[in-house]
């Protein structure tokens, strides 16, 4: 019985790291039905798609830790109606890029983003959009490069406390038994919140899918940890005083039914940053950008004027 329990024990143990490798790569095969284009950068291809006309003010959006850049199709569609030309993409181990190993802490995204822009050619005077996660991308890269930056634009944003908590705090902070629990209980947990997103939005049923679809893919997962180990880890109170320091209009964009990301961030953000402009979008989830893209783009657009 002892020795039974013991291989039930390391079955246990082992399986959900069994299954992690045998999911498929994202490869040339699997990017065959990826919209936009491909870039070959030096960390590995990044897919990414330009909305919009071909003349313009740039807006560059960068999405969140489990969202790929589809999050962004619909206010994408918004800002290009504004005249904007509108680029997208996927982060390393998310959507149609590559799943590169190693740390993702600022330096790894924002050398992607760097890339990114040298291979299409953009220069400066960018608006940037930064979502969740993407929030503290946005605001790494602009705190290194601000005199390339018109505009940084928070969206239900991350570094600022409070975030991970619960499960992902777990994930983060357990070591081996995050990892377990990476790749044992995060999936389940996953899907159920696609599901909710569907079940509260049925237009969306499809953007939930594809949200769930991402477990699919081998390196997923272990992307999701690693930026919770590194670029999550810390709040970004340095690069948000220096983007006060040296004058970068900030525009933060809150939900006030935001259960992920608290409201109290606006408080540290007004410490840090008090040229920031701040706006909240009543009855907003953690979703805002696929749920109420007209409101954040109403909201860009009355901080322009």
């Amino acid at each position: 019985m002892i020795w039974f329990l013991l291989l039930l024990l390391v079955a246990v143990a082992v399986t959900p790291f069994l299954i992690e490798q045998r999911r498929p790569v994202m490869d040339d095969a699997a990017r065959v039905e990826a919209p936009g284009s491909l870039a070959e950068l030096p960390q590995g291809i990044t897919h990414y798609q330009w909305y919009g006309g071909v003349r313009g003010p740039v807006a560059v959006c960068v999405h969140g830790l489990t969202t790929p850049g589809f999050v962004w199709h619909q206010l994408a569609g918004e800002l290009a109606d504004m005249g904007y030309r509108v680029l997208v993409y996927d982060l390393y181990g998310r959507g149609y890029s590559d799943r590169p190993e190693g740390k993702q802490d600022d330096a790894f995204f924002v050398q992607q983003l760097e890339d990114l822009l040298a291979h299409e050619k953009v220069a400066d005077d960018i608006t940037l959009f930064g979502y969740s996660m993407g929030g503290v991308i946005a605001t790494c890269f602009a705190a290194r490069h601000p005199d390339r930056i018109r505009q940084l634009v928070l969206v239900a944003p991350a570094g600022f406390g409070g975030f991970p908590k619960s499960l992902y705090r777990n994930m983060r902070d357990m070591g081996k038994i995050g990892d377990w629990i990476a790749h044992a209980i995060f999936p389940r947990t996953f899907r159920d919140g696609a599901k909710r997103l569907a079940d509260a939005h049925p237009e969306l049923s499809e953007i939930a899918a594809a949200q769930a679809a991402q477990l699919g893919w081998r390196g997923f997962i272990p992307a999701v940890l690693s930026s919770l180990r590194h670029v999550l880890r810390d709040e970004r109170e340095y690069e948000h005083r220096k983007l006060s320091r040296v004058d970068v209009p900030v525009l933060s964009i809150w939900g006030t039914s935001d259960t992920t990301i608290p409201l109290a961030g606006m408080g540290n953000l007004t410490r840090w940053n008090r040229i920031a402009i701040q706006t909240q979008i009543e009855g907003a989830t953690h979703w805002m950008p696929i749920t109420h893209p007209r409101e954040v783009a109403r909201a860009f657009g009355d901080a322009r004027e």
